[in-house]
């Protein structure tokens, strides 16, 4: 049964996506930062000069502290005593040092993430402070689809910064050469499910009789987490499921669809018109597609073109994922924004609340932070951020991608933890004999991510 439902979060007609090397911050490393977030009141809230640490998960073009640098100038210039440091934490191991500093009292004044650890970890966990003020002053022009997942039981725990949806790509020149062009709209940058499949079987063939310098189709990675929305959307596309139940209280990977689309996936590793590697997570395989190892990417968005724009010898075409009914539903890049931890000193509160509001209010500033993310600014009222930028063409396609976007489900509780059951369930599904099984394996896998849902 297609369980697909009209799209829920569409985000305005006038949000684009880019991105540009502007940001800001000051110093920062990869450890905890010095100084915790929860000293005693008298050290910070006497009146003077207050010091907040920002840690920043690498979210597009924020890889690192300088990224923040000019941002933090220009809030500088109208709050000279709020000093921002900014330490860098990324998806491989920024969980377990957030969950070290949140147990040693060390936590960070803010964090710049998503709403699955900022609203669906830590506020679950109380942890977190009330943004509705911020809401209140400035949210009216962001989308309802937004706002609802920055909340939780109707308390503004994240204020956003960008959004955008995630994609695939795959390399034209390859695709023209294997006569798999057929097989996409290249309009409006979808395909059907059974044009998924001829069109990799193509490639396929094209590598076989030497046509196609290339090792593989594609490859399902499945050697760690990162770039985990990649799969999940490949899966749920293809006949139309999702990867949650309706009202996000159970993991929905073992129903009839999503057992089909695992299965169908199964076999194409088996007939050779994809590959499964248990050895790589997103950027391996982003890697090997910029290589021309493989002809498609099941994890592209505008910052991974640019990144690796310089590599890239042919055309990455930004395609939707495949689906039975030629419709996709993809998933949000984001909404990237921040949350504040509560270390009962309302000093640092009212200067992280005013940080915040720079960042993501101020048009000028959030304009410059938007584009370091490479994606759409959440404020409708701005418009078209992107208007006469030299590369505005290229952007297109990932603009187009806005009018695909589903539901939202990563505050689905046990989110950490399923992410970890994920790539573990693919890998054995996809790489070994238990993929004869899938149905158990499914079974097994809803199971445990749900034990975690609380």
């Amino acid at each position: 049964m297609n369980m697909k439902k009209p799209l829920a979060l569409l985000l305005a007609a006038g949000m684009t996506l880019g991105l540009a090397a502007c940001g800001g911050g000051t110093q920062g490393s990869s450890e905890t930062p010095p100084g915790s977030s929860n000293a005693p009141a008298s050290e910070t809230s006497s009146g003077g000069a207050v010091e907040l640490n920002l840690w920043s998960f690498n979210i597009g073009g924020f890889t690192d502290a300088a990224a923040w640098e000019p941002i933090v100038a220009a809030f500088n210039e109208a709050n000279p005593d709020i000093t921002v440091t900014v330490t860098p934490i990324n998806y491989q191991d920024g969980d377990q040092k957030l969950t070290t500093a949140i147990s040693s009292n060390s936590a960070p004044d803010i964090i710049f993430e998503g709403p699955e650890r900022i609203v669906g970890n830590y506020a679950r966990e109380g942890l977190m402070v009330d943004l509705s003020d911020l809401w209140t002053a400035g949210g009216s022009d962001i989308a309802e689809g937004i706002s609802s997942v920055s909340q939780l039981d109707g308390t503004y725990y994240m204020y956003p910064l960008s959004v955008a949806a995630h994609c695939m790509a795959i390399n034209y020149e390859a695709f023209e050469a294997a006569g798999a062009l057929q097989y996409i709209d290249e309009e409006t940058r979808t395909w059907t499910t059974d044009d998924f499949v001829a069109a990799m079987g193509a490639i396929r063939d094209a590598i076989a009789d030497g046509t196609l310098n290339l090792a593989t189709p594609g490859i399902i990675y499945c050697g760690a987490q990162g770039g985990d929305q990649g799969t999940r959307a490949l899966v749920n596309n293809l006949y139309s499921d999702y990867f949650v139940n309706d009202d996000g209280t159970s993991y929905n990977i073992n129903s009839a669809n999503n057992v089909k689309a695992l299965e169908l996936l199964r076999g194409m590793v088996d007939d050779g018109s994809l590959s499964a590697n248990a050895s790589y997570a997103a950027s391996q395989e982003l890697q090997a597609f910029a290589n021309q190892t493989c002809a498609v990417s099941f994890c592209w968005n505008y910052s991974n073109y640019v990144q690796y724009a310089e590599q890239t010898q042919f055309t990455p075409f930004a395609m939707a994922f495949p689906s039975d009914d030629g419709q996709p539903e993809l998933e949000m890049a984001g909404p990237y924004g921040f949350g504040i931890f509560d270390n009962g000193d309302e000093a640092k509160i009212e200067a992280a609340k005013k940080f915040i509001q720079f960042v993501c209010d101020d048009q000028t500033a959030g304009t410059e932070a938007v584009k370091v993310t490479g994606f759409f600014s959440v404020h409708a009222d701005w418009g078209d951020i992107y208007e006469g930028d030299a590369d505005a063409d290229l952007r297109a396609p990932f603009a187009l991608m806005s009018d695909y976007l589903g539901r939202y489900y990563n505050l689905t509780g046990g989110w950490t933890e399923q992410r970890n059951l994920w790539w573990q369930f693919l890998a054995e599904i996809m790489t070994t004999d238990a993929g004869s099984d899938i149905q158990t394996a499914a079974d097994e896998y809803v199971s445990e991510a749900n034990a975690n849902i609380g």
